[in-house]
């Protein structure tokens, strides 16, 4: 049986795009556990290790915090189940949505008053150019 390929740092980099600052970081926190090394104490990483790597850049551009990452790491090593994972991270998902649904109606809101001031703005602006001209 042949071993599996081993990355370097750089390669991780490269293939999932993030800095090695970043993936020692996830390290430290504990998302990404069991990162293996070999002499002179040299950071090796399979293809597990870039799976979960792409998996957290995923949800990071999903808008989910490290934090919650951690829960859902914690929750896959509790329960050693990927079903409670995923039904942890619906649950997570379904909040995000709903505060950027929340969010996206606040924006709208916000536009329409800055249109709004605008347009009194501009009216005024109007006065004053008409007064002058006067």
């Amino acid at each position: 049986m042949t071993e599996p390929l081993k990355f370097s740092i750089g390669a991780v980099c490269h293939e999932t795009g993030l800095s090695a600052r970043t993936v020692r970081y996830y390290e430290e926190l504990g998302l990404l556990p069991g990162v293996r090394r070999r002499e002179g104490a040299r950071r090796v990483y399979g293809e597990d290790e870039l799976e979960r790597l792409r998996f957290i850049r995923r949800l990071k551009t999903l808008g989910l915090s490290l934090a919650e990452i951690g829960e859902l790491n914690a929750v896959y090593a509790i329960d050693g189940s990927t079903g409670a994972m995923l039904e942890h991270l619906d649950e997570l998902l379904g909040r995000h949505l709903t505060g950027l649904t929340q969010r996206i109606e606040e924006l709208g809101s916000l536009r329409d008053d800055i249109q709004k001031y605008q347009d009194h703005v501009g009216a005024r602006v109007g006065a004053l150019v008409q007064e002058a001209a006067e």
